[in-house]
C-alpha cells in the first residue's frame, strides 16, 4: 500500500477500531498515536489535509510568550501549564521532523530601561520553564548588535533588545508527514471524505457506524467502528451536535490574519516580536521561505471555511510593520494574505457569554459525550498537538473502550521523511543530475528523505523564478493524495500563501496538470 486514494479505498474493506474525523494537526496526531498503540484506525477529512486552521498558522513552534506574561500578571495556573507543555513539546516537534522545522531567533526591541529589564526577566523565565529542552539561551542586546541581526529594524529611540529562540515549521507539510507516518504504520487515511451521519446502537445510543461520502468518486460508505474521535478544530460543535443534538456549544472562533511581503523588506534570518500593540496584542515579523510573514490579529469571528482577509486587517498589519521597519511597505507590496481561525475553548457555563477571544486560554480538553460516546478533543494549539492526541487516546481507552491506556509511542517516533542522515547523499546525487542548490534545498525541506524518489522523474524547472520541478506534481498525485491545484499550491508547496501572482502563473504554465 502507498499514500494514494486508490490504495486507501481498498483498505476500507478491513475492520476498524477507531474513526478519527478531521485531518488537521490534531486529527493526524490522534491517528498516529492510536495506530502505534495497535488500533486499526480510519481517518476521514472533508477537504484536503490541513486545509483549514492547521495550514494557516503563524508557522511557529512556541510556548507562547504572551501566555507566559498573562500567567504571571494574572497568577493564572492554566496559562502557565499550557506554556510549560508547549515549551517541552517544542523540541520534540523539531526532533521528529528536522527537514520541516528549525530553531528561529526572535528579537524584541525595548524603548525604555524598564522594558529592557522587564523583557529580559520574562525571557529568562521562558528559558527556565523550558529547562533542558531549551533551544538556545536568551540574551540582552545593544542597538549595534540588533542592527547586525536585523538591518531593516528601525532603531529610533531603541534602548536595546532581547533575543530569544522558538521554532518554525512548515505547518501543512508537517501535518501531512504525521498522516503519512500513520498510514505507514497501518492506518487508513482519506481526504475529501465528508461525514454525513452517525448510526447509533438502538439500545445504548452509542455511535456504532460512521457514514461518509467520497467527494472525489461520489461513493458512499458506512463503516462499523468501536469509537469515534472528533478532531475538527473550529468545527467541533457541528460534529458534537450531529452525535447528540442536546449538547451545548463549547467553541469560540478567533481569526488570525496575516500578510506576506517580499524578503527585501526584512532581510536576514532573525524574526521580530512586537510585544505590545496599542490594543494589547503581539505581532510577529518572520522570515519565511524567501518572504516575510507579518501577523497575527486576534478578533472574534463567525465560523466559516477559508475566511478572506479584511481591508482593515491589511492596514493594521502594515501600520505595525512600518512602525518598526526602515523601509516602509504599502498595499501594493503585499504578495499574499491568509486568515486562520483558532479553535478557542470556553468553559461550559461560560459558553455564549464571553466576547473577548484574547482572554481565552489556548489549552485543550477531552470531552466524552455520555450518550453517544463521541470523544471530542477541543481547543489547543499546533505545538501541543502530540500531547492533545495522547490525552485523547488515554481518555478514549478508559471511558469508551473500558481498558487501561496503552503506552503513547509518538515522542520518539521519527516522522515520514525524517531521516536527516541521508541529506548529504541526496545533495550529491541531485548535484550530479544538475539540480541547482535552490532546488536541492527546496526538495529536501519539502520531502525530506523521500526526496530521492523525485530524482527519478522529470527534473525540468516549472517556473523560471521558483525551484519546483516537474516530477513533484506526479509524485504528489501518486504519494500525497493531491486532487487539484489548491492541494498543490496552497498546502504541498504553499506558494499561494506567499505569492498569489506566481501561483496563478504556475497554473497557466501547467494548466493541463489538473484538466477536468
Amino acid at each position: 500500500m502507498s499514500f494514494n486514494r486508490a490504495d486507501q479505498i481498498q483498505k476500507l474493506r478491513e475492520p476498524f477500531d477507531l474513526c478519527v474525523i478531521g485531518g488537521g494537526a490534531t486529527g493526524a496526531g490522534v491517528a498516529l498515536d492510536a495506530t502505534l498503540r495497535g488500533y486499526r484506525v480510519l481517518l476521514i477529512e472533508k477537504g484536503d489535509f490541513a486545509s483549514q486552521t492547521s495550514s494557516k498558522s503563524t508557522k511557529l513552534v512556541h510556548g507562547g510568550v504572551r501566555y507566559l506574561e498573562q500567567a504571571v500578571k494574572k497568577l493564572d495556573w492554566q496559562q502557565f501549564k499550557m506554556v510549560y507543555k508547549a515549551l517541552h513539546e517544542r523540541r520534540i516537534l523539531l526532533k521528529n521532523a528536522p527537514f520541516l522545522t528549525h530553531p528561529l531567533a526572535l528579537l524584541t526591541p525595548c524603548y525604555t530601561w524598564f522594558d529592557r529589564i522587564y523583557y529580559r526577566i520574562g525571557m529568562w523565565m521562558y528559558d527556565r520553564i523550558a529547562g533542558h529542552t531549551n533551544l538556545e539561551p536568551s540574551r540582552g542586546l545593544g542597538p549595534n548588535q540588533m542592527r547586525e541581526l536585523s538591518p531593516a529594524l528601525s532603531l529610533k529611540q531603541v534602548r536595546g533588545g532581547v533575543l530569544y529562540y522558538d521554532g518554525q515549521l512548515n505547518d501543512a507539510r508537517y501535518a501531512l508527514a504525521i498522516l503519512q507516518s500513520a498510514e505507514a504504520a497501518g492506518a487508513c487515511i482519506l481526504n475529501y471524505a465528508e461525514l454525513t451521519q452517525f448510526v447509533h446502537s438502538p439500545k445504548s445510543l452509542k455511535v456504532k457506524e460512521v457514514c461518509f461520502n467520497d467527494l472525489v468518486t461520489g461513493e458512499t460508505y458506512q463503516i462499523p467502528v468501536k469509537a469515534v474521535v472528533n478532531a475538527t478544530g473550529p468545527f467541533t460543535d457541528a460534529i458534537r451536535l450531529l452525535a447528540n443534538p442536546k449538547l451545548k456549544p463549547r467553541m469560540k472562533v478567533s481569526r488570525g490574519a496575516h500578510i506576506v511581503l517580499p524578503a527585501t523588506f526584512w532581510p536576514g534570518e532573525t524574526a521580530l516580536l512586537i510585544p505590545k500593540t496599542d490594543d494589547g496584542r503581539v505581532i510577529f515579523v518572520i522570515p519565511w521561505q524567501e518572504y516575510v510573514l507579518v501577523g497575527t490579529t486576534d478578533e472574534p469571528d463567525s465560523l466559516r471555511e477559508n475566511p478572506p482577509i479584511l481591508s482593515e486587517e491589511v492596514d493594521y498589519l502594515l501600520d505595525y510593520f512600518n512602525r518598526y521597519a526602515t523601509e516602509k511597505a504599502s498595499r501594493s507590496d503585499v504578495t499574499s494574505t491568509f486568515v486562520g481561525q483558532r479553535p478557542l475553548l470556553q468553559a461550559a457555563l461560560d459558553a455564549a457569554m464571553s466576547t473577548d477571544t484574547k482572554s481565552l486560554v489556548r489549552d485543550h480538553e477531552v470531552e466524552v459525550d455520555g450518550r453517544s460516546k463521541l470523544v471530542s478533543i477541543m481547543g489547543g494549539k499546533w505545538t501541543t498537538y502530540r500531547v492533545m492526541a495522547s490525552d485523547t487516546m488515554d481518555v478514549l481507552e478508559r471511558e469508551v473502550l473500558n481498558s487501561s491506556p496503552r503506552k503513547c509511542m509518538t515522542e520518539s517516533h521519527s516522522l515520514w521523511g525524517g531521516d536527516e542522515s541521508l541529506r548529504e547523499k541526496f545533495n550529491q546525487e541531485a548535484e550530479a543530475l544538475g539540480l541547482s542548490k535552490a532546488t536541492q534545498k527546496h526538495l529536501w525541506e519539502t520531502y525530506g528523505s523521500q526526496s530521492f524518489e523525485l530524482l527519478n522523474g522529470d527534473l525540468q524547472i516549472i517556473h523560471p523564478n521558483l525551484p519546483f520541478i516537474e516530477s513533484e506534481i506526479s509524485y504528489q498525485k501518486a504519494h500525497e493524495m493531491v486532487t487539484c491545484w489548491d492541494d498543490v499550491l496552497v498546502r504541498r508547496w504553499g506558494i499561494s500563501l506567499r505569492n498569489q501572482q506566481m501561483s496563478e502563473e504556475i497554473k497557466a504554465i501547467k494548466k493541463e496538470a489538473f484538466a477536468s
